[in-house]
């Protein structure tokens, strides 16, 4: 009976665990939803935004829902409209390639949209921001 059980004790643990790492992913996969919809919300925003300083601030909302607050580029002088989602979008998909690159896409031309200086090229930045969120 014991040896029975010692042969079966790893297959027991593995059906324990897989479904607290598949419940761990999938919350951190709905941190990353959540973020990346909100990000993408204020790209909208940045785009339909009528003057510089607004486009500027939306897209420094974006950098700071993709990064997090302990991240790089993270801006504590804007709001954080994702501010109890997550960590940041691009911690939380960490170790999920595609999407990181995906992020990191993001995070590239948002970055070049807050140093742009007229609006025009600020829409531009936050069109492709949006693109990149929303491709799945």
């Amino acid at each position: 009976m014991a040896k029975k059980f010692i042969q079966w004790l790893p297959t027991l643990l593995l059906a324990v665990a897989l479904p607290m790492a598949a419940q761990a992913t999938g919350s951190d996969s709905a941190a990353v939803s959540k973020q990346v919809s909100t990000a993408s919300a204020h790209a909208g925003m940045a785009l339909g935004a009528t003057d510089l300083k607004m486009a500027h601030a939306h897209l420094h909302h974006v950098i700071n829902c993709l990064v997090g607050p302990s991240g790089k580029g993270f801006d504590a002088q804007e709001a954080n409209p994702c501010k109890g989602q997550g960590q940041g979008a691009i911690v939380d998909a960490k170790g999920d390639t595609a999407s990181e690159s995906k992020l990191h896409a993001a995070l590239t031309q948002a970055e070049h949209g807050v140093k742009a200086t007229t609006l025009d090229a600020v829409h531009a930045d936050a069109q492709q921001v949006m693109t990149i969120l929303q491709m799945n």
